[in-house]
């Protein structure tokens, strides 16, 4: 039992060299990728040496600056922080609330950038890169803070030029409407006037009409009255001409009738010739 334990001892220390070993060949690994500004395969390089080593400060501090270059502000924000709370090391505790404060400066929280960039300067308070950040973010919000101060001196310009525009708009619309109104009633007044217009235009187009009529039937009396003239102008046939003319009338249609009917027997012999020759 002893010789199996001492056994055991034995492999778990000759193992741990090994894999300090991995530990660091992966964060080289990952250095060397950051430096040539491959941040993405550098992240995996820093997750690998943190598989190998749980603990290991540089290799999760790395991976909080990795992501940090590949705009993933959360994740290298909740990376940094993670590693304040259980750090006791002022000089790391400067370092990674300066990155805190970077990070949440590039996220546009200006305030909370601040304070973190004090509270890196409570640790480490010499840091002139700190300093220099500090008051960057503090112009920042200087600048933010005017920004919307001109904001809202522009908007309550606008307001004001809004109203001013909608009184003179109102005005624009009154006036319009005064127009409309003027106008409207000359409309009115103009029709009224073709109103009266047409109706004059159809008594005299009545009257007219009336007088044409009227001549019309002037003309006809006097062609009437012309034609009873020549006919009473006119020659009278004798009685004795009247018989004669009816005579000969009466011979003539005699005639036609003869005529007509000896086309007819004629007709139906060669109808009846072609029967028979049919058959």
């Amino acid at each position: 039992m002893v010789k199996i334990l001492i056994t055991m001892i034995a492999a778990v220390v000759i193992s741990l060299p090994s894999a300090a070993q991995q530990e660091r060949k992966f964060i080289r690994g990952g250095n060397d990728l950051f430096n040539k500004q491959d941040f993405e395969k550098a992240e995996v390089e820093y997750r690998k040496a943190l598989d190998t080593e749980v603990k290991s400060y540089e290799g999760a501090f790395n991976l909080g600056d990795a992501l940090y270059k590949q705009k993933k502000f959360d994740e290298a924000l909740q990376q940094f922080q993670s590693l304040a709370q259980n750090e006791k090391d002022k000089e790391k505790l400067g370092e990674l609330y300066h990155n805190i404060g970077n990070t949440l400066l590039a996220m546009n929280k200006l305030d909370e950038s601040i304070e973190a960039y004090k509270q890196s300067l409570r640790n480490r308070p010499n840091s002139q890169e700190t300093k220099y950040n500090l008051e960057f973010a503090r112009k920042q919000k200087q600048d933010q803070q005017n920004q919307d101060q001109n904001q809202d001196q522009n908007k309550d310009q606008q307001d004001q030029n809004k109203d001013q525009q909608n009184q003179d708009q109102n005005k624009d619309q009154n006036k319009d409407e005064n127009k409309d109104q003027n106008k409207d009633q000359n409309k009115d007044q103009q029709d009224q006037n073709k109103d009266q217009q047409d109706k004059d235009k159809q008594d005299q187009d009545q009257k007219d009409q009336q007088n044409k009529d009227q001549q019309n039937k002037d003309q006809q009396d006097q062609n009437k009255d012309q034609q009873q003239q020549d006919q009473q102008a006119q020659p009278k046939i004798s009685k004795e001409d009247a018989k004669r003319l009816l005579e000969a009338l009466e011979a003539d249609e005699k005639k036609t009738q003869e005529k007509v009917q000896k086309d007819k027997v004629q007709a139906q012999k060669a109808k009846k010739m072609k029967i028979e020759k049919n058959w």
